[in-house]
């Protein structure tokens, strides 16, 4: 298949889940718009993905800022750029109980989290809708479905993401358009370092940690498939099974002794 002028645009595009995806695109001939807010960074990547034959571009953009993910539709649509496919993918937690954690940054995470997802997804699909085609990947995860004490909010935004992806997906489903969710577990990413946790009982064991490649290639072919949802592993499928059997409360108690410092009895 001829996917040249077929764009990929990906957010959080430097590393973790959204490098492995970005990759992922550009071995399978998609150019590529990947965006993160580390310049450098950006062109590093942008020039490695150029040896796959691909075209790069890349835009740093602050999605904490709404009119950042604005701007960045407006830059493409200047550039005669209609992306094929949209990964959501950046994203971030804050670690601690809520009444010691700093409002200031959980209000910018659900700014990161929803507000820019719902933004860029409007300009997706505002532009894709008259071509009748586009596909769109969420990054959502298993956190979603679980109240999360000592990451509360974070678990919060993957609940609204996960619940919105398939409203809309029932939304678009005589569009031509496609929305997956993909649901990862604990991942071997820079993710729990920039939520400063560190100290998580959950990173204890840190080769149980999935690989981002292995998460990135599930959420690609369930992309690619049209499927609604993946739950990336065997065992985080497990957990959400577990969770789904259990009542909220056992489900909060549960994730409290996996997520609390580990110091803490």
């Amino acid at each position: 298949m001829n996917r040249k002028n077929q764009y990929a645009l990906i957010t959080g595009a430097t590393s973790g889940i959204g490098y492995e995806l970005a990759k992922l695109f550009a071995i399978n001939g998609y150019d590529l718009v990947i965006v993160a807010r580390n310049h450098e960074k950006l062109q590093t990547i942008a020039d490695e993905f150029k040896q796959y034959g691909v075209h790069v571009i890349f835009i740093s953009k602050n999605l904490f800022l709404e009119e950042e993910a604005y701007s960045l539709y407006a830059e493409l649509k200047l550039n005669g750029i209609s992306p094929a496919i949209l990964v959501n993918n950046a994203g971030q937690g804050a670690y601690g109980k809520f009444c010691d954690t700093d409002i200031h940054k959980e209000i910018d995470i659900i700014k990161l989290n929803i507000i820019s997802v719902l933004i860029l997804t409007k300009l997706f699909l505002k532009d894709r809708l008259p071509q009748e085609s586009g596909k769109i990947l969420n990054l959502a995860s298993t956190a979603g479905k679980v109240p999360g004490p000592w990451h509360s909010v974070y678990h919060g935004t993957k609940s609204f993401i996960l619940s919105w992806s398939e409203a809309i997906r029932e939304e678009l489903k005589d569009t031509g358009i496609t929305v997956t969710a993909l649901l990862p577990g604990p991942t071997d990413t820079d993710f729990f370092n920039k939520a400063e946790m560190n100290d998580s009982k959950i990173l204890e064991d840190k080769d149980s940690l999935a690989s981002s490649g292995e998460v990135a290639l599930d959420g690609y072919n369930a992309l690619m498939n049209g499927d609604d949802k993946v739950i990336s592993g065997l065992k985080n499928k497990l957990t959400v099974a577990m969770s789904n059997m259990s009542t909220d409360s056992m489900a909060a108690h549960r994730m409290a002794e996996m997520q609390k410092p580990a110091n803490e009895k």
